[in-house]
């Protein structure tokens, strides 16, 4: 099954992930089909802490792939975010 999930990065204590489209049965941070976007927990006020290609992600829900509990989240919050971005400007 193709599963739409985190893979972890960057430094000890410092983690980094990127969304990643894979095949279940891989490594977490293993061989992926396609990355769609980045989620950096630590982000400061000023740094960009998700960003998701929704074009994509919904390409690949809509052939099957199922997000992670984590990923869906990121979605719908990023969704929100970027919907309420582009009513006021």
């Amino acid at each position: 099954m193709v599963v739409i999930r985190l893979a972890r990065g960057g430094a000890k204590k410092r983690p980094f992930y990127q969304v990643v489209v894979a095949d279940q049965r891989r490594a977490r941070d293993g061989r992926y089909i396609e990355n769609i976007g980045f989620f950096n927990p630590l982000a400061k006020e000023s740094e960009e802490a998700v960003r998701l290609n929704m074009e994509a992600y919904n390409a690949w829900i809509a052939k099957g792939a199922q997000p992670s509990d984590r990923v869906a989240s990121l979605a719908k919050a990023y969704n929100k975010s970027t919907a309420q971005t582009e009513a006021t400007a």
